[in-house]
């Protein structure tokens, strides 16, 4: 597990908040990829219309980079989930209205957010009464579900077994039921076969979600915890 912790999105935040640092680009570029969309849903929650909560996510991550706030997220005090909540609550305190947020934007260095399709995704939110809070938690649970299913992906599809996945990925938690009598027929195998191909895709499958939860907490005993808000963040 230790090794898990070698190369986190706390290095990655590290490296984006040093431009001279090697791959800072890159570190920024990742670091807004995964976490812009939640953020934007927190600030959609608190009241703002989509044009506002372009400027202000925008800004968000601007002001975290021009004013060293990412320095202050030191991995040494707890999960980095927190870190970019708790920076956003103050963010949207010391913003006024629109238009402070957009004249303030404007000086601004551009972060590469692409919030083309933000509208329409919040639009698929729940539409009960939920808290800016559980709504940013449930976003960011998705994004690490999403995440580890992209990683399983990836490796099955590296290793000549992109069908099999395809074939299994609805076994997997919050997938749809198929019997395996159906996949055994599908794929060739005996059914005898797809449960131990089904147990092994499962297996790798939490091991996945573990090591990308572990990027975002200070220490391996933390990963259990954020696993158990996860599935709560999901409800």
């Amino acid at each position: 597990m230790g090794d898990m912790f070698a190369t986190t999105r706390w290095s990655m935040v590290a490296a984006a908040q040093d431009p001279t640092a090697p791959h800072a680009r890159e570190a920024l570029a990742e670091l807004c990829r995964l976490y812009w969309y939640p953020v934007y849903a927190y600030v959609r929650r608190r009241g703002h219309d989509h044009h506002a909560a372009q400027d202000l996510t925008q800004a968000f991550f601007a002001r975290l980079l021009e004013r060293h706030d990412l320095a202050a997220a030191d991995r040494t005090r707890g999960r980095f989930r927190s870190y970019l909540l708790t920076a956003c609550q103050h963010f949207l305190a010391n913003e006024h209205d629109r238009e402070t947020a957009k004249k303030r934007g404007g000086g601004r260095a551009r972060v590469p957010l692409d919030l083309a399709g933000a509208d329409g995704r919040y639009s698929r939110e729940p539409a009960d009464e939920e808290t800016p809070e559980r709504v940013f938690d449930r976003q960011w649970a998705l994004g690490l579900l999403d995440r580890a299913l992209g990683g399983l992906r990836e490796e099955y599809t590296g290793s000549g077994r992109a069908k099999l996945f395809d074939a299994l990925k609805d076994c997997l938690p919050g997938g749809a039921a198929v019997p395996y009598a159906d996949l055994a027929g599908r794929l060739g195998m005996t059914e005898g076969a797809v449960k131990v191909a089904v147990h092994r895709l499962r297996q790798r499958y939490r091991d996945r979600l573990r090591e990308v939860i572990a990027d975002t907490v200070a220490t391996p005993e933390e990963v259990d915890d954020e696993i158990r808000d996860l599935f709560a963040a999901l409800g």
